[in-house]
């Protein structure tokens, strides 16, 4: 793969040096330009962990992906900047307070003067990368994220956890939790699997498409628009097939 497609992705010319400004350059522009979608997965189209496969998708074929894609990406787009990078897995916060399975979730750690959480995957979640710092509290788009670890934890396993508090929320809120132990892209085969298939996974139950906007995030789902600008929330219903194709190219420039 052309690094220099990548970057034309994004629409970054000149990276300059792998530091922690292109760092934020790059992270930024990916969730500006690289939807989170999971149109494959309801085409029937299946989603292999092959890394020339998900680049192919992403830059050549102009779609985006969910994390499994999107992080091995933007994890092989670093390292090809000069970045030194680890695959990380995570497990996702339910809202019953338990967590999601094994490899729920991929995320990355960046090395540089200080070690930096990197995440492109996610959703809507941090707009810049957070330096790997506990009990550090840092504000973006009105959001505040924490990072904060527990030691004592099952199987003797130094888990790390994301916190957001949303705006005008009283307390914290977790994300997703994770260890520093480095992953393999084989080793989120079995997840990747169980979200393509399983009932139990939300990717299973409805499409979406959604990306970041300079103030704020766009998403597709089946049967509305969501236009989110600070705080303040637009929904736009579609009833009709035709509806939804147009505002898939028009918001994303993907077809059907």
């Amino acid at each position: 793969m052309d690094v220099q497609s990548y970057l034309s992705r994004l629409e970054i010319e000149s990276p300059g040096e792998p530091d922690l400004d292109l760092l934020h350059r790059v992270h930024d522009r990916h969730l500006f330009t690289i939807p989170f979608e999971n149109l494959d997965i309801h085409r029937g189209v299946p989603i292999e962990l092959d890394e020339e496969r998900i680049l192919r998708k992403i830059v050549t074929e102009g779609r985006g992906g969910f994390c499994y894609e999107l992080n091995t990406a933007f994890a092989w787009l670093l390292r090809t900047l000069g970045f030194e990078v680890r695959v990380l897995s995570a497990e996702v916060a339910k809202p019953d307070g338990t967590w999601g399975i094994p490899f729920d979730h991929m995320t990355l750690r960046v090395e540089l003067d200080r070690p930096i959480l990197a995440d492109v995957g996610f959703g809507d979640s941090f707009r810049h990368p957070l330096v790997l710092d506990a009990g550090a509290e840092v504000e973006q788009l009105g959001h505040v994220y924490r990072l904060r670890q527990e030691p004592e934890q099952p199987q003797n396993e130094d888990w790390w956890f994301l916190d957001r508090q949303p705006e005008g929320a009283a307390i914290f809120q977790p994300q997703y939790r994770f260890t520093m132990e480095p992953r393999k892209l084989e080793d989120f085969t079995d997840a990747c699997h169980y979200h393509q298939t399983s009932p139990h996974s939300h990717f299973t139950q409805n499409t979406i498409c959604s990306k970041a906007t300079e103030d704020g995030r766009v998403t597709l789902l089946p049967d509305r628009l969501v236009t989110t600008r600070g705080s303040t929330k637009q929904e736009t219903p579609i009833r009709e097939r035709a509806e939804w194709e147009e505002a898939l190219q028009t918001h994303f420039g993907m077809s059907a």
